[in-house]
């Protein structure tokens, strides 16, 4: 399309940003703001009014448009403001704001093109695009519509229909997809990339484990040299005395288990080569996503090879009726991974990450976390058998701290300017 690769930008004398004064369009979006991620950028000290992702200029069937980002002061295009997206014509003034920067829009053999482009843009005329949309969207299906994780849910539902019959499948298949709804809303949250093969190897990483004698040490240290023994079924303990047990036979335990594969990570972050940079541990936002990500592996193992088979074997109901409670039990413990394991992990992953990044306060850090983390988690535990009201209150809890921690761990964030969940921010 010669048109689309003859376009260009022209600044005005007085916008100054980085790049040259002409800036030729080509088929890829130019993004105009502060963030340095812009193709387009300004000086963040000189114009404060420029939102740090302002405005969008991309490509369309015969032409160009721009498209204002929510900014915080508008986009206008000859005085007019754009109200979400405006085709561009040849000599068009696009002002950032109510006034200055400015830029000319320019495009040889406009004439032909201004003249398709209304066409296209007419209420009576229908194109291929708009009949089929799919044939236009391209990237943008991967990038802004969510085609993966559609992806994945087809193939999740495929799964779940084959393994109708097998219980045993079919409970692993079902904890797998609710764990990885729950860990993609707290990985949208952080909003920073971190490779899937990585993530997925924590939560590999810790389920070995716990298949391990690791486990076993474990639970002689904190369950039974120290006062962390977890009471029978039927054993009544004041609440005080169940709460002592908790937050040392599960808190202390559970969090320190769950942290092996995250403070592992950034023992040996100093020494990765600088190809590796991104499975490393250096700021809070990794310590959250890779301790979410050894919840994950720690919470399918505990509900798929203690609860689910301990309540359908205990069940003095027919084998079916035991595999429908296992079945029931398994949906909330693993539907509940953002307000307890992971919430408690991701809580003291954040911790982990600050203390890459104050060093100096580096055991003060670990400890503050680490032992409220296990309040936490012992808390729960300990609620769960008193009151259910209680019990909700303190998984909302839970869910606060975590949420806190990351909103705290992206304001902290060093890379805070490419962080996708905070992209779209509005700013002054």
């Amino acid at each position: 399309m010669n048109s689309v690769s003859s376009a260009r930008l022209r600044r005005l004398p007085a916008a100054i940003a980085t790049g040259a004064p002409i800036i030729a369009l080509d088929a890829a979006d130019v993004l105009i703001g502060r963030d340095p991620q812009c193709q387009i950028v300004f000086d963040s000290q000189l114009f404060g009014g420029i939102s740090r992702q302002h405005a969008k200029v991309c490509a369309i069937e015969f032409g160009w448009q721009i498209c204002d980002l929510n900014s915080a002061n508008g986009t206008f295009v000859n005085g007019q403001r754009v109200s979400g997206c405006r085709l561009l014509q040849n000599g068009d003034r696009i002002a950032l704001g109510l006034g200055e920067p400015q830029f000319i829009f320019e495009q040889p053999q406009s004439a032909s093109i201004a003249s398709a482009a209304s066409s296209i843009a007419s209420p009576d005329q229908v194109t291929l695009s708009q009949l089929l949309p799919i044939v236009s969207t391209g990237r943008d299906l991967t990038r802004k519509a969510f085609l993966i994780p559609a992806m994945l849910n087809v193939a999740f539902v495929v799964l779940l229909f084959v393994a109708i019959g097998r219980p045993t499948a079919f409970n692993l298949l079902l904890a797998a997809y609710l764990a990885g709804a729950a860990f993609y809303f707290v990985y949208q949250l952080c909003g920073k990339h971190k490779p899937w093969w990585l993530l997925l190897g924590v939560a590999a990483s810790m389920m070995l484990i716990l298949l391990s004698p690791i486990l076993t040490v474990f639970g002689f240290v904190f369950r039974q040299l120290l006062p962390g023994a977890i009471p029978a079924p039927d054993e009544f303990i004041p609440f005080p005395v169940l709460l002592v047990r908790m937050f040392f036979g599960a808190g202390l335990m559970e969090e320190l288990l769950k942290a092996i594969p995250v403070l592992v990570l950034c023992g040996v972050t100093p020494i990765l080569p600088r190809r590796w940079k991104s499975i490393e541990v250096s700021e809070p936002l990794d310590g959250i996503l890779l301790g979410a990500a050894a919840a994950v592996g720690f919470a399918l193992i505990e509900t798929l090879r203690q609860y689910v088979p301990a309540i359908a074997q205990e069940s003095s109901l027919p084998i079916q009726s035991g595999e429908l409670l296992g079945l029931q039990l398994l949906i909330p413990r693993i539907l509940g991974l953002v307000a307890g394991h992971m919430a408690y992990s991701g809580y003291f992953g954040y911790f982990i990450g600050l203390s890459v990044l104050k060093p100096n306060h580096r055991w003060r850090i670990l400890g503050v976390g680490y032992l409220s983390a296990a309040s936490l988690h012992a808390l729960w535990n300990a609620t769960g058998v008193f009151n259910i009201v209680v019990l909700a209150i303190v998984g909302v809890l839970s869910y606060a701290f975590l949420a806190a921690a990351i909103l705290k761990a992206r304001a902290l964030s060093p890379n805070r300017p490419s962080n996708f969940a905070t992209r779209f921010t509005r700013l002054p």
